[in-house]
């Protein structure tokens, strides 16, 4: 597997924080949802998806009092309506942190703060940029912006974060190692290759969603253009499915409880092959893999493994 082995130091005791307080929360005036089968609680934190793919990338990690947008690529009311349907009311979102400038992953950042006009948006200088430079986004964006660096953790939303870089062809791409509760959840989403940065992270994380973009037999033989497939296995593109098993079968612990396969090709992946390939290299170490469904039969897996949909909102996991 090539690998980017550029050092960096990890400097844990220096943080910015962008702490706001919880009590500015709205109440919540509904019952907690039914969540995958449990009963929610609002000190839960919990992931949910609204789309994954070249088509717009968002989602929510937190709990029903407070949390954070992962990129902003979905439309507005579709992100925000599917949070309040579920008990998650506007003012508990506090910010949102960006992985790349591409606009399957910003196209509504605007759209967000300026209708939501707490929130934050953390990227860094460099990407904040490229974002301005590279789409119709008014530089009003700016007077929400909180100014992050990699490998310098930052508070937010009761959870440490952390960037780190990846490799793809954005502005200053970057993943982000979250500390919740006691446990880790790793973005590592839109890279060609797995850097020895985003390796340090990926393999601390006890929830992984990780890129899982193409089959390649599918891309071999699709219609893309040889250009625009270069571009797709090359080392600032997208990762493969079997370059993705093969790095969390290699990397796989105890403490590795769920990993969910994003940005999945809509022309050459398909769900179920993403998933097989991810299960297959995970069986082949002896472990029993579920299908994250939280059904029955597929409850008190060593591990469970997901394809976040493509155009639809997932479920909300418990983590």
């Amino acid at each position: 597997m090539n690998r980017d082995y550029n050092r960096h130091k990890h400097r844990a005791s220096e943080y910015i924080k962008f702490e706001q307080d919880d009590a500015e929360a709205t109440p919540m005036t509904q019952p907690q949802p039914e969540v995958d089968g449990e009963g929610g609680k609002p000190s839960d934190y919990f992931f949910m998806s609204f789309g994954s793919g070249s088509s717009g990338n968002s989602a929510y990690l937190g709990t029903f009092k407070s949390g954070i947008l992962i990129d902003a690529g979905v439309d507005l009311d579709h992100v925000f309506g599917d949070l309040q349907r579920n008990g998650v009311f506007p003012q508990a979102v506090k910010g949102i942190i960006l992985t790349h400038d591409h606009q399957d992953h910003v196209r509504y950042v605007y759209s967000y703060v300026r209708k939501h006009k707490h929130l934050r948006v953390l990227c860094t200088p460099k990407l904040l940029n490229g974002l301005l430079r590279r789409h119709n986004i008014s530089s009003r964006l700016k007077e929400y912006h909180d100014p992050i660096y990699k490998e310098i953790p930052f508070k937010l939303a009761g959870m440490s974060i952390t960037a780190f870089e990846t490799s793809h062809d954005g502005t200053d791409n970057m993943g982000f190692s979250i500390e919740m509760g006691g446990h880790i959840f790793v973005v590592a989403t839109d890279m060609g290759i797995i850097t020895s940065r985003a390796e340090h992270y990926m393999q601390q994380a006890n929830y992984l969603m990780i890129e899982s973009n193409y089959d390649s037999a599918m891309l071999d033989s699709g219609t893309y253009p040889e250009y625009l497939k270069n571009r797709v296995r090359g080392e600032r593109g997208h990762l493969d499915n079997a370059v993705a098993a093969q790095f969390v079968a290699s990397h796989y612990h105890k403490g590795l409880r769920q990993v969910f396969l994003c940005h999945l090709s809509n022309d050459n992946n398909r769900p179920e092959i993403a998933c097989y390939t991810m299960t297959r290299a995970l069986q082949d170490l002896g472990l029993t893999v579920g299908d994250g469904s939280n059904a029955p039969d597929q409850r008190g897996r060593d591990i469970q493994v997901y394809a976040l949909p493509r155009y639809q909102s997932s479920h909300l996991f418990v983590l």
